[in-house]
């Protein structure tokens, strides 16, 4: 039976039938996955009976019973679908599986057969579009991982703050809130891991709900023990010993990925501290960072006394990791350690220690995501380092979702390893809608695929390969917006979660709702994520929202980085929908960072 019979072109619908042949010989090009048998609404009468495909035609031929598709991974980068043809193509796809699955049974079966296994890109795709098990990234806000319901069929997101007010689909918030004075993100986990109506929603299927979160504790993994949840992330004692400072820079030279020059050690003074400097050959210019903590909080900039005195209670009696001060260019990436490898995903540069953006001197606000984030040089050998620490973290017993911080010295042209983040992280919002997610999967993926009950192939090394040769079409940024004023004031009015679209006068208007920022097509518009409502409270430090974009946020010249003009008319405009009041007896306030 031939592949793609001659008279294909006849009948298709949509008066598209020109297109077909070669439309399907890039699919086919793309996706070469087991044959399986097509069963798509729409279709019938066009393929004659026992004509079989791979797993990525019938997705795409489905994606023509709505539309015609993009036919290369290079044009589903470049043109995402929208909300309303992805919801249509989940419907035509949930129709063809059924067929699907009543001509094929899976491999595997509840009753103790054998386990699935995926043979590459393709048949992964198909697996988490027709997933039957729920999956819940809960959290504060849905921002981490926004976007992965597009690509895993009964993802959902269980949140403390709902920023579309019950409009997005697959987002749940317990209607009962009451004003809680949480110390830490991961006391708002917990609180929505334990409540009657989180929990009520997660097992409404009667099938035992995976969960995934940014931050967890010992807490966590016993709630999720007594109310049936399944984990998927590491160990917490296990992320927490690795979340060191110390222990990230004593494996990744252990691993052959070096950091800045430092030394680690202990110090009760400005004399102890500049005296082990300068014998290790550092001189007294010098970043000190303690064990633990965010590293807008826990990164000191020492060369005198008088800086030592003024964060000596932060850094006496604790483990320092001491580093030579370098001129500097900071990037992040996100890597998943999977059982074939490190699959390493693209590079940003960081935003750091804006005043219009955070109160923290040093402390993240954002991201750009574009090709110069690093040369081709400093890209290969940053690769590399990541690459050789998710090996070694593999053999800690860790798998799954890491962060990595690396630096460029612009002085000496080396690259070194900076903080590594063993979990989601806030860089993850982009790097789920690059070129490389599009043309393969999103990254959150892999880390699912090794928590998922079954076998899967893929060659780590092309797929890095290819991710990396995609970084260079692609362009994204991302704000994360604080509050900055040292004063506690209740919030009467906050931007509407969706897209907003820059005037030519400056100004920033609404656009409309969306459900994510899949759809932005360029720099003048942008998807805002609110976090804080009204009703709600605004307090130094505190995250007001997030902003995504197609377009650059950050310029760098002889004086350093900047913000871009555009940035700042998006932060000036996003600051404007706010309205607030002062409260006479304001309530304890903790800031929490959600996003990173």
């Amino acid at each position: 039976m031939p592949l793609l019979p001659d008279d294909l072109r006849w009948g298709v619908p949509l008066g598209i039938a020109g297109r077909v042949p070669g439309l399907l010989r890039d699919a086919l090009q793309v996706g070469a996955g087991v044959p399986r048998r097509l069963g798509v609404p729409g279709l019938a009468g066009v393929l004659p009976v026992g004509c079989t495909l791979p797993w990525r035609a019938i997705h795409f031929l489905t994606g023509l019973c709505v539309g015609a598709a993009p036919s290369s991974p290079e044009q589903r980068a470049a043109h995402p679908t929208s909300d309303s043809e992805d919801d249509a193509m989940d419907s035509n796809l949930d129709q063809a599986t059924e067929v699907e699955s009543a001509q094929n049974p899976p491999d595997a079966v509840d009753s103790g057969g054998p386990r699935r296994h995926l043979r590459g890109i393709s048949e992964i795709r198909s697996f988490f579009r027709t997933n039957t098990d729920p999956v819940f990234f809960v959290g504060p806000t849905a921002f981490n991982l926004l976007g992965i319901d597009r690509w895993v069929r009964n993802f959902e997101y269980v949140v403390y703050y709902d920023s579309w007010e019950g409009a997005h689909p697959r987002v749940f918030a317990p209607s009962h809130r009451p004003y809680v004075e949480f110390k830490s993100v991961e006391e708002i986990n917990n609180y929505l891991l334990r409540d009657p109506e989180c929990h009520a929603y997660m097992t409404r299927h009667g099938r035992k709900p995976k969960v995934a979160l940014v931050f967890l504790d010992e807490e966590t993994e016993r709630i999720c023990e007594e109310m049936g949840y399944e984990l998927i992330l590491p160990p917490d004692s296990l992320r927490r010993h690795l979340d060191s400072k110390i222990v990230t820079t004593k494996l990744g030279n252990e691993a052959g990925a070096p950091s800045v020059p430092n030394l680690l050690g202990r110090a009760d003074s400005w004399e102890q501290l500049s005296t082990q400097a300068q014998d290790a050959g550092l001189g007294t210019d010098l970043v000190v960072q303690t064990p633990y903590g965010d590293s807008g909080k826990t990164t000191f900039f020492v060369k005198s006394e008088q800086d030592w005195d003024a964060h000596a209670d932060d850094m006496t009696g604790q483990d320092l990791k001491i580093m030579k001060r370098i001129n500097n260019r900071a990037a992040a990436v996100e890597a998943v350690n999977t059982r074939h490898g490190t699959v390493v995903g693209p590079f940003m540069t960081d935003l750091t220690g804006y005043t219009e953006l955070t109160p923290y001197k040093g402390g993240w606000c954002g991201n750009d995501l574009y090709p110069e984030a690093l040369t081709e040089a400093h890209r290969a050998t940053a690769i590399e380092h990541v690459r050789r620490l998710g090996d070694r973290l593999r053999q800690e017993g860790y798998k799954g979702f890491f962060e990595v911080d690396v630096l460029v010295d612009l002085d000496t042209d080396e690259v070194y390893l900076g903080e590594l983040n063993p979990r989601i992280s806030g860089a993850s919002s982009m790097t789920n809608v690059t070129a490389g997610a599009y043309a393969d999967i999103p990254l959150f993926l892999f880390h699912l695929l090794e928590y998922m009950d079954v076998d899967y192939d893929i060659d780590v090394q092309e797929i890095n390969e290819r991710w990396r040769e995609l970084a260079a079409v692609d362009v994204w940024s991302q704000l994360i917006i604080k509050f900055t004023e040292d004063r506690v004031e209740r919030l009467l009015a906050a931007p509407r979660t969706g897209i907003w679209q820059l005037q030519d006068d400056g100004s920033l208007d609404f656009r409309h709702v969306s459900n994510d920022w899949h759809e932005l097509t360029d720099a003048d518009e942008c998807f805002f994520l609110r976090v804080y409502g009204a009703g709600e409270y605004q307090f130094k430090g505190a995250d007001l929202g997030i902003l995504v974009t197609k377009g650059r946020m950050q310029s760098y010249s002889a004086d350093g980085a900047a913000l871009t003009p555009r940035s700042r008319r998006y932060i000036e405009g996003i600051r404007q929908q706010y309205q607030a009041e002062a409260v006479p007896e304001p309530p304890a306030v903790m800031p929490l960072s959600y996003v990173k």
